[in-house]
């Protein structure tokens, strides 16, 4: 079962990158070059940045929620999916069934999220 869930999510995160691509594969620069033109407003230039800006960090987070699958597909191959990479125990099927990549129990996770922002 886990292997189904998380070979679907890795399916609707992979439509989901390529959509957010299908925005424009040129970079920036390239994307904001015909804004730059004397006729446009100096908003429809800032609107345009932030809609790429806000594109940019959605294919971030599905980036890094793929390469979590991943490594979960890669621990299902291994025999050590479920269990915690902080405390070694099994992370309950609860917590998989909601979060099939989920790397750590419920305990190590608070604390790794509050660990992130430093890191």
């Amino acid at each position: 079962m886990a292997r189904r869930l998380l070979t679907e999510e890795r399916t609707r995160l992979e439509d989901l990158r390529n959509r957010i691509d299908g925005t424009g594969e040129e970079g920036q620069e390239d994307s904001l070059s015909e804004l730059s033109t004397v006729d446009q407003h100096p908003a429809d230039v800032g609107s345009e940045t932030f809609e790429r800006t806000k594109d940019l960090s959605v294919q971030e987070d599905v980036d890094g929620r793929l390469a979590d699958i991943e490594r979960a597909l890669g621990k299902l191959d291994a025999g050590t999916y479920g269990t915690c990479e902080e405390c070694g125990r099994a992370i309950p099927d609860e917590r998989l069934e909601a979060v099939p990549a989920a790397r750590f129990c419920i305990e190590h996770q608070s604390a790794q999220e509050r660990r992130e922002p430093d890191e």
